[in-house]
Order: C-alpha cells, then structure tokens, then sequence
C-alpha cells in the first residue's frame, strides 16, 4: 500500500473510532512513512522541525502517542522506536522481525506463538507484558 493509500485508510480508521487524524498528527505519520525500518522519535522531530520550526518534543510524542494507541503505528521498546501498522486492527503485541544488515522491518502476526509464550511464562509464575517481540537476523535480501 502506497503512502497516499495508506495515509487515506488511516484516516478512515481513525474517523470510524471517533478520533480526529489532525494536521499534525498526519504530518508525523507521513515522516514515519519515509523511513523503511525503525524510527526515533528524535528523527521525527528533527523532520518536523523542518517545517514546524517550533515543533517541540512534547508535540512529536503526543502524536506518536495517538498514531500508537488508534494502532496505526507499533512502539518497538526493544529499538527504542516507531514502526507503521500495515494492519491497523492487529493485536499490537506481535513479532518484529529486523534485518541486522539493511534495517529492514516485517511484522507478523504470531498471536499464537506469544499466548504460548505467556502461558509458558505463567506457569513459572511470571507475568509478562504484552509487547512486541523483536528478532534480527537477515533478510532475504541481503547476503547471508
């Protein structure tokens, strides 16, 4: 799905959960969208900056805040960045797969495997967060 397509669905989505997609909010998303892997949210400001001039910390994260709550992006503790959903009605807990080589990002679905996992975990009588998991290794792509 293209930018503008993508850009479009969101804001279908976000309508249809009540929420408004602001001028801002759709400007931080458009700059998530250049990037092909991981995002800081440093980067975006430094993005933002450069036509928001007075763009400020708190107006970035606000925006990634809202963009991750309405699931149209995935906060990846782990790299300490952003993603974009390709699915917005995922359970936002899924695998994260990062090429060590190119930076590429694929998420996949892997409810299943992470309820295992949890129940895994349970059993030793540990909680787990709900997260994403993240994998690096090497994409297709690149030569092994």
């Amino acid at each position: 799905m293209n930018a503008d397509h993508y850009l479009a669905a969101a804001e279908r989505h976000c309508q249809a959960r009540g929420c408004k997609l602001t001028a801002v909010r759709r400007q931080v998303l458009e700059l998530v969208l250049r990037y092909e892997g991981v995002v800081k949210a440093y980067q975006l400001l430094a993005d933002l900056q450069k036509t928001r001039a007075m763009a400020a910390p708190p107006t970035v994260y606000r925006a990634l805040d809202f963009l991750v709550e309405q699931g149209l992006l995935h906060r990846v503790e782990a790299l300490n960045g952003f993603i974009v959903c390709r699915h917005f009605e995922c359970r936002h807990d899924g695998l994260i797969l990062v090429c060590e080589a190119c930076g590429r990002v694929e998420e996949i679905d892997a409810a299943a495997c992470l309820d295992a996992l949890r129940a895994a975990s349970a059993a030793c009588g540990f909680a787990v967060n709900p997260q994403n998991l993240v994998l690096t290794g090497k994409c297709k792509v690149c030569p092994a």
